[in-house]
């Protein structure tokens, strides 16, 4: 289990969240929920320990994360999606994965091909010629190779075409059948909530509703004052 205890972080001087508490178990898919700027993609990046985290608890399994370098915790099963996806574009597809493998003996890339097989089928192109959601994928592929156990999505659905969201989706729902425990960040509300088991709504840096997606989907005056724009 991922556990958030209290968790303050900043950037230098401006403090950016403000005691987040929230757990995901194993399993299941968490939604974080909140508009630009709430503190989503920061909480995300305190797990991975790419912000300064001032205060709280951030455990797994019970193991205190917070202080660890990134590398470490994603040795412990930790993989992380960037929103910028931060592919090597000169790099070919398998290129790509391979790095995402390192030496660990995560995934292969035969078994990744299989939950996108499009990546297969492009396995020679460079990253850089992908489109948005190709590469995307890409993104996606490169951090399973890292056989995570946790994995951590940051708008993944942003700046993609409605067809292209439907088919990441339900690749992210093939993983969840696998059992792995994902952490989505997301402002689409209709592709979390088709994810989805519980969310937490965030803004101005502190948690400010929580519970199940389908008690979210029913509540029209919660989404209206965190949600709507």
């Amino acid at each position: 289990m991922l556990t958030l205890d209290g968790v303050e972080a900043a950037y230098g001087p401006s403090r950016v969240l403000h005691g987040i508490s929230l757990g995901a178990r194993e399993g299941e898919v968490v939604s974080l929920l909140g508009r630009n700027g709430a503190g989503k993609s920061t909480t995300l990046k305190a797990v991975m320990g790419l912000v300064d985290v001032t205060g709280g608890s951030i455990r797994l399994d019970g193991r205190e994360l917070r202080g660890q370098a990134t590398h470490e915790i994603a040795r412990l099963g930790v993989g992380w999606v960037p929103e910028d996806r931060r592919i090597f574009s000169d790099l070919s597809v398998e290129e790509n994965l391979l790095v995402g493998g390192g030496n660990a003996g995560g995934r292969s890339v035969a078994r990744v091909y299989e939950h996108f097989p499009a990546l297969g089928r492009m396995a020679r192109r460079r990253g850089g010629s992908l489109s948005g959601g190709e590469q995307q994928m890409l993104t996606v592929a490169r951090t399973l190779m890292g056989s995570p156990r946790f994995l951590l999505l940051d708008e993944p659905s942003e700046g993609l075409a409605p067809v292209i969201v439907q088919a990441l989706g339900q690749q992210i729902a093939a993983l969840k059948r696998e059992g792995l425990t994902i952490v989505l960040s997301e402002q689409n509300l209709k592709f979390a909530a088709r994810l989805a088991d519980r969310a937490y709504i965030i803004e101005k840096g502190q948690i400010r509703w929580d519970g199940p997606m389908a008690r979210l989907m029913e509540d029209e005056a919660v989404r209206r004052a965190y949600l709507t724009v």
